[in-house]
């Protein structure tokens, strides 16, 4: 079996500053120490043990980038290695960091970005404050994010409502974004192309970002029977897929039976389903908590899973 990898292939997961110290170090010490030649007395300091840090890591398990959130409520220390730098893993520590944030409940996030940074962070949501200063010889601009809240989990069961029916692209988008937005960590699509009209648009592909970058567990698997299509009709897709390897992974059925399949869904890790008849069309039937329906769709998605594998075409784009 094959799975959606390529060379620029990377993860980001939380790390443990005295057990992964040695990882951190091997980005730090190149990218502050030796390249902005900032003083080892001025890189390391107290907080570093009381922070919490992020390491990205090649599939090889090689340290490429790493970052920290303090107890100051303040993000720093973000670093990338020069020949991995403009591949998203910058964007992808960051937004590791600020949800770590919001599970601590933390109002907003501060930070001190060296000026050539400041486009970087704001596209993130950071806004530039005050005057430009100099720190370890470097200029810097403070710049803050606010955070909302996370909202209450509620213990409760939801009420069961019936089968919702869909009848048009409006109706079949809305249900595919609240489906989206339902998921964690995990997402299985069947398709004949990737849906661009329904899974290509802002909103959706936002969705599909989130819990690509949703951290430990997170998982969205495409199984697609017309890659080629695919690769024509949905690029921007297929782009966030190659961007994050590590979590999302494309497959192309082998058996006939799979590659006739007429039908198309979305599930979630949350119950959530939407079930298209015909793939060619918009009509479809959605439920955001129908475990029972979720778990009968997701036992027939595994097991074509398993016997597909990487399409011909994206192995031509070294994926």
């Amino acid at each position: 079996m094959y799975e959606l990898r390529i060379a620029d292939g990377f993860r980001v997961d939380p790390a443990d500053y005295t057990r992964d110290l040695d990882a951190i170090r091997a980005v730090r010490e190149p990218v502050f120490l030796v390249e902005q030649q900032v003083p080892p007395d001025q890189e390391w300091d107290e907080l570093d043990p009381l922070s919490k840090h992020v390491l990205a890591r090649d599939f090889d398990g090689r340290p490429i980038g790493t970052g920290r959130l303090t107890p100051e409520q303040r993000i720093g220390r973000m670093a990338v290695l020069a020949n991995w730098r403009g591949k998203g893993v910058g964007e992808a520590m960051l937004m590791r960091l600020l949800d770590k944030a919001r599970d601590m409940g933390y109002p907003q996030i501060e930070l001190h970005a060296q000026t050539h940074a400041i486009p970087f962070y704001a596209r993130a949501g950071f806004v530039a404050e005050g005057d430009e200063f100099m720190e370890a010889g470097i200029a810097h601009q403070i710049m803050r994010i606010a955070l909302q809240p996370r909202p209450a989990i509620t213990r409760q069961p939801l009420p069961q409502a019936n089968e919702r029916p869909v009848e048009t692209l409006i109706e079949c988008r809305a249900a595919t974004l609240d489906v989206l937005k339902a998921a964690r960590h995990r997402l299985c699509i069947v398709s004949r192309d990737l849906d661009p009209a329904l899974l290509c648009n802002e909103a959706a592909l936002t969705e599909l970002r989130r819990v690509a970058l949703s951290g430990r567990g997170a998982d969205i698997r495409l199984l697609v029977q017309d890659p080629a299509d695919a690769q024509r009709a949905a690029g921007q897709l297929v782009a966030l897929a190659q961007r994050s390897p590590a979590t999302i992974a494309i497959r192309t059925p082998t058996e006939e039976i799979d590659l006739n399949f007429a039908s198309a869904y979305l599930l979630n890790d949350t119950g959530g389903y939407v079930y298209r008849p015909l793939a060619s069309r918009f009509e479809a039937s959605t439920h955001l908590q129908a475990g029972g329906r979720n778990r009968q769709l997701q036992e027939s998605f595994d097991k074509v899973w398993e016997r597909s594998e990487i399409p011909v075409e994206l192995r031509a784009m070294r994926i």
